[in-house]
């Protein structure tokens, strides 16, 4: 069964962190995802950008609008993902050994339809 990993991760948090510091946890995350590869549950994992560099899309009415980031009203971004294909529980515990479950959030969705019969 396929779940992701969501890296939530407070706002800000990356950038109050000194440069050496989000090195070494980056170094973390990257040896994390090539283990759950190693094991054969890991697809695909990577980290997202700044919210700075992100762009908001709506479309209303017809009438599409864009928002330009940072997003202020942000309390937590998406830090990163990694693409499982494994039980609930594996994925579960994938998350807990997660090195970000150290200073962040992680959310385990299974990947399937957004609504049910």
């Amino acid at each position: 069964m396929p779940y992701m990993l969501l890296i939530m991760e407070p706002a800000g948090q990356r950038e109050a962190r000194p440069v050496p510091d989000g090195q070494v946890l980056f170094d973390r995350m990257v040896k994390f995802g090539e283990d759950l590869r190693a094991r054969g549950i890991g697809k695909f994992y990577d980290s997202l950008g700044p919210t700075s560099k992100g762009v908001r899309i709506e479309k209303r009415n017809g009438k599409r609008s864009m928002v330009d980031g940072p997003f202020a009203e942000a309390k937590e971004i998406v830090g990163g993902f990694f693409m499982l294909d494994c039980s609930k529980e594996e994925a579960i515990a994938a998350a807990s050994e997660c090195p970000a479950a150290e200073y962040a959030t992680i959310e385990v969705r299974e990947i399937g339809p957004c609504w049910q019969k």
